[in-house]
């Protein structure tokens, strides 16, 4: 029963009861990613996904982004993408979280790097 609350009333957090709706009619289950988010079409092929946790468009890795976004490549025909050792592995947004970017110091970032000739 909470779920379905959570679903109705908590939108931004999860999928939305209508989203669940939306799913069981008309969705055809496309596959899994490592994250656990869910690829779903449509008969008329609107995509969408249903993320494992909280909501973030970030959380989709390189390999179902070019899916999601119609772009023509063979990603979509085979989902078994070889890795090879120098890449790192997919992250979500760093944004807010203490794994941001931020300048090592923060006085030689807005100090001016150029003189003026008009003083």
């Amino acid at each position: 029963m909470l779920t379905v609350f959570k679903e109705i009333f908590i939108w931004w957090n999860q999928q939305t009861f209508g989203t669940r709706l939306n799913t069981i009619l008309f969705g055809k289950f496309v596959d899994k990613d490592a994250f656990g988010n869910k690829y779903y079409q449509s008969k008329s092929g609107k995509r969408w996904v249903i993320y494992n946790g909280e909501v973030d468009a970030s959380k989709i890795p390189g390999e179902w982004y070019s899916w999601m976004h119609r772009t023509g490549n063979k990603i979509e025909n085979i989902h078994e993408i070889k890795k090879y050792n120098w890449q790192k592995n997919h992250l979500s947004n760093q944004t807010g979280s203490v794994n941001s970017y931020h300048p090592k110091k923060y006085k030689d970032a807005t100090k001016k790097k150029y003189n003026s000739w008009k003083n």
